[in-house]
């Protein structure tokens, strides 16, 4: 099967760089799956319903999130009547919503869904190692799944590297979150995990990883308080990963990046 991932969505340049080029690029790329990292698209902080509308009209099946879940404080109650919006499986017992899910692309497939949440810099959650552990138990990659992929939301690329190689083999895509910034690592790892330490965002990158530029500079040369952070409202890239599965064994024959728009080096699968 074809899965396309796309990177944190952020403000309404984002949001429409996704809903814009999504449609296309489903076409082009045959997807049969498409996930989204939503959790910066209300302005740079949190998601709404309206918005979770938008990205599942555009072709989205999944939206997952981070740290920012709850910054719009209607997703508290909203969260727990759609399946399709997760947040980090380790946020602790009783948080609304929930961290993972088995969903059925239009062709059939059966796929499961991981959203975790670093530690390291990070909120300090549960052991995101232990709480996938716990998610695949009884998931088998190839016969309870025709896929697994695990959105790693972080900082670190050594926490996050160190995770797809513990999960390789056992996932069919590992792809981190949260640095708004495309590494150039993607690649099939040794027992058959496609990688990517960081997708990038679908956002303005004439910024400040998203935000516009003055209040970020201020903030680091004059170390004074500033106004909020504002998200960038030029024209967007969308960054993201391709993936391709063996229809056997859930593990990818294929990975590549997907960057359209806006002023980084473009790349789409050949």
């Amino acid at each position: 099967m074809r899965l396309l991932f796309l990177g944190d969505v952020v403000g309404r340049s984002g949001r429409t760089v996704v809903t814009e080029r999504l449609p296309g690029l489903i076409r082009d790329l045959g997807a049969d799956f498409v996930i989204c990292n939503g959790e910066n698209a209300a302005a740079g902080f949190g998601i709404t319903a309206k918005i979770c509308t938008e990205l599942y009209d555009a072709g989205v099946d999944v939206i997952t999130t981070g740290n920012h879940v709850w910054d719009q404080r209607e997703i508290l109650d909203y969260i727990a009547d759609d399946p399709a919006l997760l947040r980090p499986v380790n946020f602790p017992a009783g948080a609304p919503g929930t961290g993972a899910g088995v969903f059925e692309s239009h062709r059939g497939h059966r796929v499961l869904v991981i959203n975790v949440m670093c530690r390291l810099f990070m909120d300090p959650l549960d052991d995101p190692f232990a709480a996938v552990e716990k998610a695949i138990e009884g998931w088998a990659l190839g016969q309870d799944a025709d896929a697994i992929v695990v959105d790693l939301h972080g900082e670190a690329s050594s926490e996050k590297m160190a995770f797809g190689h513990a999960f390789d083999g056992r996932v069919s895509l590992v792809v981190g979150t949260h640095t708004h910034v495309p590494t150039a690592d993607t690649m099939i790892l040794a027992n058959g995990t496609a990688y990517q330490t960081d997708a990038g965002m679908c956002g303005d990158y004439d910024s400040v990883i998203g935000m516009k530029k003055e209040a970020p500079i201020d903030r680091f040369t004059r170390k004074l308080p500033t106004p909020r952070l504002e998200a960038a409202d030029g024209e967007a890239t969308l960054c993201g990963v391709f993936v391709e599965t063996d229809d056997s064994t859930g593990l990818a024959k294929r990975v590549a990046p997907v960057r359209l728009g806006g002023v980084l080096s473009q790349a789409m699968p050949g």
